[in-house]
C-alpha cells in the first residue's frame, strides 16, 4: 500500500483520555476542528498538486478517529469519499485507539473506503500504559489488531519510546510484542516532553527522569534495522520537525532528523563489526544514495572512528547493491 498521505488533523476530538504525553496543538500546530468543507478543500488542492493520486491516501490523524461522535465521523468520511476511485486517491487511512475498534466500526470504515487503520499502542507494558494515563491495556491492542487484520485492512501500529516508568527492556519487549501482531507499518515516536502535559509536570518535579538520548537512538536504530529485515515498513521515526514542538519541548528525544541519526547509527555499528581488530585505516564503498547515512549526521561516524584511532574513507559506488563493502584495510 502507498504511504504518501494527504493529512487531515482532528485534534483531541474523540479522545476519552488526556494521556500524560499529549498536547495535540503543539504536535499538529493547530487546534481547529475540521469539517466536511475543510476536507473538500484539502483534497481538491491535493489533487491539483499530487503527481499520482493513486499512490496517495487521505489520512485522518491527530485524535482518536473512531471515538469521535458518529455523525461527525461520517461527515468527514463522506466528504472524503468523492475523492476516491478512478482519478482519485487510493483510500483512506485513519488513526485511533485500540479500545475503540470492533467489527461494527470496521464495517463502517470499510463501507466508506478506509483501507488502513493505525492503532496508537504506544507500549505493551500494562504498568507503563497505566502510568501514562492511556486508559487501555496491551490486550486491547492485541484484540484490535486481530480484528483489523481479519477485516482485510492494512494494520499500522504506533509505539512511543521513553514513556514515564518505561525502561529500555520494556521498549524492547514492546517492540517484539508489536511485531508478533504482524503489522504492515510501524511508527516509532521517541518521547518528547511538552509544556502543558502531565509528563512535563513530572519532568519538572524530577519524578520523571527519561533515559539518555544516546540510549533512545540506540534502541530506535535497533528497531529500524529489525523492521527492515522482517519486512515491516517504518513510515515514521521521530516526531516531525515543527517550530511549535521546538518551542514547547522541555526534554526527551526530539531531533529534527531523528531517523537520519538512527540510519547513521546502523551503518556505524555494522561497519565496526566488519573491521578486524587493529584496523587503523579502512576504505568502505556504499551505494551512492547511502553516502550520507554511512557518514552519519554531520560526519559523526567518521569522527567516531577517528576517536578510536581509525581513519575511515567512505566511497560512493552507483552500481553497488550491497549495503557496504570493505575494499581496503590496513
Amino acid at each position: 500500500m502507498p504511504h504518501s498521505n494527504i493529512s487531515v488533523f482532528v485534534p483531541h476530538v474523540g479522545c476519552p483520555h488526556m494521556c500524560a504525553f499529549c498536547n495535540q496543538r503543539t504536535i499538529t500546530g493547530t487546534d481547529k476542528i475540521p469539517h466536511s468543507e475543510d476536507v473538500v478543500k484539502i483534497c481538491e488542492r491535493a489533487l491539483s498538486e499530487v503527481r499520482d493520486p493513486s499512490e496517495t491516501q487521505i489520512a485522518f490523524f491527530g485524535g482518536s478517529f473512531t471515538a469521535i461522535p458518529r455523525d461527525y465521523m461520517l461527515e468527514l468520511l463522506g466528504a472524503a469519499q468523492r475523492f476516491l476511485g478512478e482519478g482519485g486517491f487510493s483510500g483512506i487511512r485513519i488513526s485511533t485507539r485500540p479500545d475503540y475498534i470492533d467489527n461494527e466500526i470496521l464495517d463502517i470504515l470499510r463501507k466508506y473506503g478506509v483501507t488502513s487503520v493505525e492503532l496508537g499502542a504506544q507500549s505493551m507494558s500494562d504498568p507503563v500504559l497505566e502510568a501514562n494515563g492511556r486508559g487501555h491495556t496491551s490486550y486491547d491492542v492485541e484484540k484490535a489488531a486481530g480484528l483489523i487484520k481479519d477485516g482485510g485492512f492494512e494494520l499500522g501500529l504506533q509505539m512511543m519510546v521513553g514513556l514515564y516508568k518505561s525502561t529500555p527492556r520494556d521498549e524492547t519487549e514492546t517492540f517484539e510484542k508489536l511485531c508478533t501482531l504482524s503489522p504492515d507499518t510501524l511508527r516509532i515516536y521517541p518521547v518528547v516532553i511538552l509544556e502543558g502535559t502531565e509528563l512535563g509536570r513530572l519532568f519538572k518535579s524530577g519524578e520523571y527522569k527519561p533515559f539518555d538520548f544516546d540510549t533512545a537512538v540506540g534502541l530506535c536504530s535497533q528497531f529500524l534495522n529489525m523492521c527492515e529485515k522482517r519486512g515491516i515498513k517504518v513510515i515514521k521515526l521521530g516526531l516531525h520537525a515543527s517550530e511549535f514542538v521546538e518551542e514547547q519541548a522541555l526534554g526527551g528525544f526530539y531531533h529534527p532528523a531523528f531517523r537520519e541519526l538512527c540510519e547513521g547509527r546502523i551503518y556505524r555499528e555494522e561497519i565496526e563489526r566488519a573491521l578486524p581488530e587493529g584496523t587503523v585505516c579502512a576504505e568502505i564503498s556504499v551505494p551512492a544514495r547511502n553516502v550520507s547515512k554511512a557518514l552519519g549526521q554531520k560526519k559523526c561516524n567518521l569522527n567516531y572512528f577517528k576517536d578510536k584511532g581509525i581513519t575511515l574513507k567512505i566511497l560512493p559506488d552507483s552500481s553497488q547493491t550491497e549495503k557496504f563493502k570493505v575494499i581496503g584495510i590496513r
